[in-house]
């Protein structure tokens, strides 16, 4: 599953105390008393309460000791019948655990299939511990009634962790494997899509019922169903079909979002070693979906980030890392998956580094150091120090989908590929898959086979990186000989627990790099080097492979030298931020106008944030290669930073470069060359805005807020608010974030009924959706504050609009 950063960003702003409390609660994995063996299904919806109609023929066999009773997971649903070869059987239920009395005593693989008749009512579903109503409702219904004719109706499910015993009976739990078929009853004017293929489709008056079947073995939570108004775009890897399930609107650029994905299948095919091992492979983009994306076996739901326009497409694909999660999840927690919650490593470790690999392969060595980076400075960035990768002691198992089981524990898999080198990786990997394929397993188990194939002994290593918590801390110093021309680096690690870990060093003298590969056995290591000449700069971690913090004393000079030459993206990018605040001294201000010349666009475009332009007449040079830049450079999202830096001069002789922005095809291009505009030609910024495309309007939501607010223009404060509680909290920019705050205490403070009904619409929909982090909370305080602007503004719509606010208070209340 890959979570949304907005919903990570929400969960750091609002609860960010959950997770660092002390968890005390052991969670084995589950005894298995049955093994599941097949489940048949068959169901229809009634829209208006939200429930759904089912039968279930649930096939399972005594794991090892003989019984005469079976407990499923069945969470809040109405149970009409149990029986087997049509004698009822007897039963007790209490609202979680259904245990059923069977007709005879049961030996060790002997079958037997339960039928139960129910209904399941995900608005009652409840959760174990505090017996509330939860929002974790397996089944979703959206736009249920069709009363919001912005949103069309959809239903779909949400297994991961356990809460597809919502909608069926099962044993929920991720150490079961079944094979399925569903059979799904629904008005002809819907589609469906679930695990397999679509074996045939029935047609009965008004209603279809499409039949499902999935002849290989999976776990209960991977089970899916999906029911909407679709298009379907069709593609295809090798001989297995490979389907686009998406809205009319967005049909026409379907493959623009999805395309690689028969490239991607064959990619980790190939990198792997093993065939993708079923029978197709189907994406479908779901409106108010509850996290990212989901992995469920040949059927990926994905949120409705993934839907971009062609002028987003331009800049980037922001789904595509996540359309590559999710196809490696295919082997990684689909065919092998974690016995247990405690070993989501084994399936969310692999799928983030299932998005570096294809960075490597697709993209090359930039993309994937940036990539790297970026996924490590989160998780070092997260207060995640005390964690370990591997937790059997946790409250709730959606504690565990963090930035250790993601970030750190991809970080750490390029860790050991590093020691152990590729060739010994990806066949350890491809022997654990096919060892254990359509099975669970273990981090101990993954262990033992990559020390069965090198011979190596690997137990530090694991119990370092999965089963102990932390990072090195590293303070460096330096010891030079000059009689001897000899350099002493030395690593001392600050942190309480010793680790151990091979370290890249690199020192050069001039432009000659030489890297020196050593392994740190200790919290106190030296280790001395010889040069010819003084080197100009050390370099340590210096692909950055480590999983470290590392504090060193550098001058100036080196700064400078490292911007320029530092092999790794990471280390240029942080000897350009120390490079900036210095830009006083010539030579790093020549520094920096050299890094925009980066073969990293994202060197070039925070060269670009932090340049300093002030004295500008002496830097004609420097802005005259901007204004290429913001034309012609090959990354649009670069042409926008561009753009955005020389707005900043309000010269209006930069006047032409804008004008010629305005043409772009891309979003990012647009957004900034309106802004630019704005502050040395307003007519033109303003007329512009306002004739955009309604879809393109809503896309360009911040500039343009930025525009109308700056402008006073009331007119505009209904499209502001519809944005105005994301930009506010969903965003990680303090001056997007400040930007929305004073656009907010305008529409606080309005006349404009329309502005204040679409602000409120919306935090009643934002707060429902991320209630789970008491984001209702929030947003009622904030409906509070806006009934007392109101009354202290006093204006004519005072009184409808305090009453608005009150409704849509009541409804989060």
């Amino acid at each position: 599953m890959k979570f949304q950063k907005i919903i990570m960003l929400l969960f750091v702003l609002i609860a960010n105390s959950i997770f660092s409390q002390i968890i005390t609660t052991y969670k084995p994995e589950r005894e298995k008393m049955h093994d599941l063996v097949h489940t048949k299904l068959k169901v229809d919806f009634n829209f208006e309460n939200k429930t759904m109609n089912g039968e279930a023929w649930i096939t399972a066999k005594p794991h090892f000791y003989k019984t005469d009773k079976i407990t499923l997971d069945a969470n809040s649903m109405i149970i009409k019948e149990i029986s087997l070869n049509s004698k009822k059987l007897p039963f007790n239920y209490n609202d979680f655990d259904l245990t059923i009395d069977l007709p005879k005593t049961y030996q060790k693989d002997e079958e037997f299939t339960i039928y139960i008749h129910y209904t399941a009512r995900p608005e009652k579903a409840k959760d174990r511990i505090t017996q509330n109503i939860t929002d974790k409702k397996g089944l979703y219904f959206i736009n249920a009634d069709g009363i919001d004719k912005n949103k069309p109706t959809q239903i779909w499910t949400q297994g991961e962790t356990e809460a597809n015993s919502i909608w069926f009976p099962t044993i929920d739990t991720p150490n079961q494997k079944m094979s399925q078929e569903i059979y799904i009853t629904v008005p002809n004017k819907y589609k469906t899509l679930s695990n397999g293929t679509l074996v045939n489709q029935t047609n009965a008056g008004a209603n279809r019922t499409d039949y499902w079947k999935f002849d290989q073995k999976h776990a209960p939570y991977l089970a899916f169903m999906a029911v909407g108004e679709f298009e379907i775009i069709k593609d295809s890897y090798k001989n297995i079909p490979v389907n686009y399930y998406v809205e009319k609107e967005f049909a026409p650029y379907a493959k623009d979002i999805f395309g690689f994905t028969p490239e991607m299948l064959g990619f980790f095919s190939d990198k792997l070693g093993v065939e993708y091992p079923w029978e197709a492979y189907n994406q479908i983009v779901v409106r108010d979906y509850v996290s990212g994306a989901m992995e469920n076996t040949t059927a990926v739901v994905h949120g409705e980030q993934a839907y971009q326009k062609p002028g987003q497409l331009i800049d980037e694909n922001v789904q595509e890392n996540t359309i590559a999660h999710e196809i490696m999840h295919h082997w990684f927690g689909n065919l092998v998956t974690s016995e247990s919650w405690s070993n989501l490593t084994l399936n969310e470790s692999f799928a983030n580094y299932g998005e570096y690999l294809w960075q490597e392969y697709k993209y090359g060595k930039v993309a994937k150091e940036m990539h790297y980076f970026e996924q490590l400075e989160a998780y070092k960035n997260g207060q995640n120090d005390a964690k370990s990768l591997v937790r059997y002691q946790y409250d709730d198992p959606e504690e565990l989908f963090d930035l250790v089981s993601y970030n750190k524990g991809g970080a750490i898999l390029h860790n050991l590929r590093t020691y152990l080198g590729d060739e010994a990786f990806f066949l350890g990997l491809k022997q654990y898959l096919t060892k254990y394929k359509y099975q669970d397993a273990e981090v101990s188990q993954l262990r033992l086979v990559f020390e069965e194939l090198t011979g190596k002994d690997l137990n530090w290593f694991f119990n370092q990186w999965y089963f102990g918590a932390n990072h090195p801390n590293i303070e460096i110093s330096y010891d030079y000989n000059t009689l001897q021309k000899t350099v002493t680096v030395n690593i001392i690690q600050m942190q309480g627990e010793t680790f151990q870990f091979p370290f890249a060093i690199d020192i050069f003298e001039g432009t000659k790099r030489t890297r020196h590969n050593v392994f740190v056995a200790g919290n106190d290591a030296s280790f001395t080097f010889p040069y010819n000449k003084q080197p100009n700069l050390i370099q340590v971690n210096a692909d950055n492979v480590l999983i470290c913090k590392i504090y060193e004393n550098k001058i100036l000079s080196e700064y400078i030298f490292q911007l320029k030459n530092a092999d790794n993206y990471a280390h240029r990018r942080e000897a350009l931020l120390e490079v900036v605040k210095k830009q006083e001294d010539k030579d790093a201000f020549n520094a920096v106008v050299n890094a925009l010349n980066d073969e990293s666009y994202k060197i070039r475009q925070l060269a670009l944030q932090n340049i300093d332009l002030i004295n500008k007449n002496a830097k004609k040079d420097a802005i005259a290669k901007i204004m290429n830049m913001a034309n012609n450079d090959p990354k649009t999202i670069v042409q926008a930073e561009a753009l955005n830096t020389l707005g900043k001069l309000t010269d209006s002789e930069l006047k032409p470069v804008f004008a010629k922005a305005l043409e772009s095809k891309s979003y990012s291009v647009l957004g900034k060359a309106l802004v630019s505009m704005y502050y040395i030609d307003k007519p033109t910024a303003i007329k512009k805005s306002k004739e955009l495309p309604d879809e393109v309007r809503k896309i360009l939501a911040t500039p343009l807020t930025r525009i109308f607010i700056e402008e006073n223009d009331e007119t505009e404060l209904p499209f502001i608010a519809k944005t105005v509680v994301s930009g506010m909290f969903l965003t990680n920019d303090d001056a997007t974030k400040e930007l929305y705050q004073k656009a907010f205490k305008q529409i606080s403070e309005s006349n404009n009924t329309e502005a204040i009904q679409n602000t409120v619409d919306d935090m009643v929909v934002k707060g429902i959706e991320f209630k789970g982090f008491n984001f209702d909370k929030v947003v009622i305080n904030l409906m509070r504050k806006m009934i007392d602007d109101q009354k202290k503004a006093n204006k004519p719509n005072r009184e409808r609009n305090i009453e608005i606010i009150k409704t849509a208070m009541a409804r989060l209340l």
